[in-house]
């Protein structure tokens, strides 16, 4: 039997080339198809068949990737509320919300971007557009950079708290429990929960969010950087 001859590496289908911008789209894949956790340079190596040391030109570590996917995502906050008319404070608010929802859709990115801090186009956007609202709104310059960090801030730690409860197979029970417990308190030990009753269950999840947005935005036009 003839032995099979080895075929030339020249005769092969040529590998596309790495790009820094084709494994963003590759982890944003994986993160939607498999989750977040599996988005290591090990599994992209693999998808992408190079060794994992190639990557490292372009990312330099998991958490800097996580922040370009992070930066990828970004693209589709609605930016359109910042260029209209109306209360700039709902107009802020409707931005934030936009980015939440983000965060809502992709639960296991919303821990990491606690953490993650993206740089590229799409991040300076929102940033520009949240700063252009403070500054419709005349909030001090430098209460404006310390406001924007904190919305963000809010934004996402909502979304990761909200993550973390939609995950948790008991969560709705545990919530239930609450409410019952709050509603069998008397006005002999408990005064002020028996006062507001209802009140500390009512609205809708988006409502107290955009009261959340408007009290930490009211907060910055209203408190200085310094007690000086």
């Amino acid at each position: 039997m003839t032995p099979r001859t080895p075929r030339s590496r020249r005769e092969r289908p040529a590998k596309p080339a790495l790009t820094y911008e084709g494994i963003v789209a590759t982890a944003v894949q994986v993160m939607r198809d498999e989750g977040l956790h599996r988005v290591t340079m090990r599994r992209l190596a693999t998808e992408l068949d190079t060794g994992p040391a190639s990557l490292y030109v372009y990312v330099a570590n998991t958490a800097e990737l996580h922040a370009a996917i992070l930066e990828e995502l970004l693209g589709a906050v609605d930016l359109r509320p910042a260029a209209s008319t109306g209360d700039w404070r709902d107009r802020l608010a409707a931005v934030l919300s936009s980015y939440t929802r983000i965060l809502f859709a992709h639960p296991s990115l919303a821990h990491s971007a606690l953490v993650a801090r993206p740089s590229g186009p799409n991040y300076l956007a929102l940033l520009e557009a949240i700063l252009a609202l403070l500054d419709e709104g005349e909030v001090p310059g430098a209460q404006a950079a310390w406001g924007v960090d904190v919305l963000l801030q809010v934004a996402t730690a909502t979304a990761a708290e909200q993550s973390t409860r939609e995950r948790a197979s008991d969560a709705k029970d545990e919530h239930n429990a609450l409410v019952e417990a709050l509603r069998g308190v008397t006005a002999d030990t408990h005064p002020r929960i028996t006062a507001l009753g209802g009140e500390l269950f009512s609205g809708t999840p988006e409502q107290r969010l955009a009261w959340v947005f408007r009290t930490v935005i009211n907060g910055a036009r209203t408190t200085p950087t310094t007690t000086d």
